[in-house]
């Protein structure tokens, strides 16, 4: 097996077990009543065989836990979470997105990146869309969101220029708009009314720990509401921030 890191502007290479037991394990999360052996193989597309292998190791690990012959997920994932002592974004709570909602009466949200994915995993808002993508964890496209031009300006090279190549060419007008203003962002960690997605716009900030951009945090609405009010939403934006890093601040992680 090469030692060699991954070339620049090459995807990571996937493995097709680990694949398999990433899906396995988002299935038993996303469900409230377990998961049959026979539904995750039909998610898979695989051999019940095959899955029943990957599914014992799981199970003996802590990963899952079988009860009735279903699936659900075991305490292994929580004890590592337990275990790094931090949540993935220790600076922003859920009443600073109640703040932002209430200032602007527009929905706030916390978005990371997994993998290729962007999800909402908090907000503040009384539109039922949003509650509905952050509470369900949708996957949304991050090409296509202004917190998902964050969170790529915030990559490193080598894994902004792999997500920008696995992009479909569908998407080329848009990944053109996001790399003339890739710069700008990276300076100043703002994305104001990019008009990348077909549903709604939004002005969304940096969320940076240890140097490193975590999270991303948007205000989002309509169009026209966005655009008119630009400048304002920055102005609050830009404010919370400032309140962010003096929390992430070093004095006061110890």
């Amino acid at each position: 097996m090469s030692t060699h890191p991954t070339p620049q502007g090459r995807p990571r290479p996937r493995h097709r077990m680990v694949d398999r037991m990433a899906t396995i394990l988002d299935l038993a999360a996303r469900s409230t009543h377990g998961v049959t052996l026979t539904e995750f193989a039909r998610a898979l597309d695989a051999p019940l065989s095959s899955v029943q292998g990957l599914v014992n190791g799981l199970v003996a690990t802590g990963y899952l836990e079988e009860r009735d012959r279903k699936y659900s997920l075991g305490p292994a994932p929580f004890l590592l979470t337990r275990l790094t002592g931090r949540p993935a974004v220790t600076s922003v709570t859920h009443e600073d997105l109640v703040a932002l909602h209430s200032e602007t009466g527009l929905t706030a949200v916390l978005a990371i990146v997994v993998g290729s994915d962007l999800y909402y995993v908090d907000y503040a808002s009384s539109d039922a869309r949003y509650a509905y993508l952050a509470d369900s964890f949708v996957r949304r496209s991050l090409i296509r969101t202004s917190t998902g031009w964050i969170l790529l300006a915030g990559m490193e090279k080598r894994d902004l220029w792999a997500q920008i190549n696995a992009l479909p060419p569908s998407e080329s007008e848009l990944v053109h708009r996001f790399l003339g203003e890739l710069t700008r962002i990276q300076r100043e960690g703002i994305v104001a009314a990019p008009r990348a997605s077909t549903e709604a716009d939004g002005v969304s900030v940096a969320v940076v720990e240890d140097g490193t951009t975590v999270a991303a945090v948007g205000i989002m609405g309509g169009y026209d509401e966005i655009a008119e009010r630009e400048r304002e939403l920055i102005a609050a934006l830009t404010a919370r921030r400032a309140e962010w890093e003096a929390r992430a601040a070093p004095e006061n992680t110890r």
